[in-house]
């Protein structure tokens, strides 16, 4: 059995396994905020359809409302407990559209169809919809858990109980960059993400959450830290975990990885 990863870009991924689309902090803006989409043409419509969507923290590159709006009416939705409360546009949405929401803390499981089921984990990384006030949500990442084991990261630091607390996995979509010339903490760069691999230890991993989006006006402010880090990834992944197969798509390409 295997497992297939379409990347959109950003954080966006479609993981199918064993015939249900799974699909990751849905962002298909052409712009949005200050931000604009530099690589990668937008995803197009059948990127939306999904069994389940997760949603790992509250930030607007990762929980983007105009995006959910495209998912068909009655799609499941797993988002971190809090999140209506805190972003009440969620909350309008969800009942306009009917969608399930299922709200979670890390540890918590959520069934799909066929045997497959998804499992919160723990996050370093700030979940506030705003850069002020209280922590309403935590910020969480995902075990896909099917006939493969498929960690997506959200946004996250590296942290101690990191092996612990994600349990063996098949394959890790792990975030490598950001949206900016600067990634502030709770991030994973290339070289941090590739030593998360040396504990992670899983037969394949993809990089995600760079490239795709990046300020307005400041394309010739650190252009590496946009272009490079899926590549550098890379590298640092052959020197610090050898055995780990990574793959790094294209925006749009689908990868199978067994």
């Amino acid at each position: 059995m295997s497992v297939e990863i379409t990347w959109w870009g950003h954080a966006t991924c479609t993981v199918r396994d064993s015939g249900v689309r799974v699909l990751t902090d849905p962002l298909f803006a052409r712009r949005f905020a200050h931000l604009r989409r530099r690589r990668g043409a937008v995803p197009p419509p059948e990127a939306a359809e999904a069994d389940v969507v997760l949603v790992s923290h509250l930030h607007a590159d990762h929980l983007h409302l105009p995006s959910l709006a495209r998912l068909a009416r009655g799609t499941r939705l797993v988002v971190p407990r809090g999140a209506r409360r805190a972003v009440p546009g969620l909350a309008r949405l969800a009942g306009v559209l009917g969608l399930v929401v299922s709200e979670v803390v890390a540890g918590e499981e959520v069934g799909v169809r066929d045997g497959v089921r998804v499992r919160a984990v723990s996050a370093r990384h700030d979940g506030r919809r705003l850069p002020f006030g209280p922590q309403q949500a935590p910020a969480l990442g995902y075990v896909v858990e099917g006939a493969a084991r498929t960690y997506f990261a959200g946004d996250t630091g590296l942290f101690e109980t990191m092996a612990e607390e994600v349990g063996p996995v098949d394959v890790a979509l792990l975030p490598v960059g950001g949206w900016g010339p600067y990634l502030g903490p709770g991030h994973l760069d290339a070289e941090r993400a590739a030593r998360a691999l040396v504990r992670l230890a899983p037969a394949a991993a993809v990089p995600v959450h760079y490239g795709t989006y990046w300020p307005i006006g400041m394309d010739a402010v650190r252009p590496h830290e946009f272009h490079a880090p899926g590549e550098e990834f890379a590298r640092c992944a052959l020197r610090l975990a050898p055995k780990v197969t990574v793959r790094v798509p294209a925006h749009g390409e689908r990868v199978r990885l067994p």
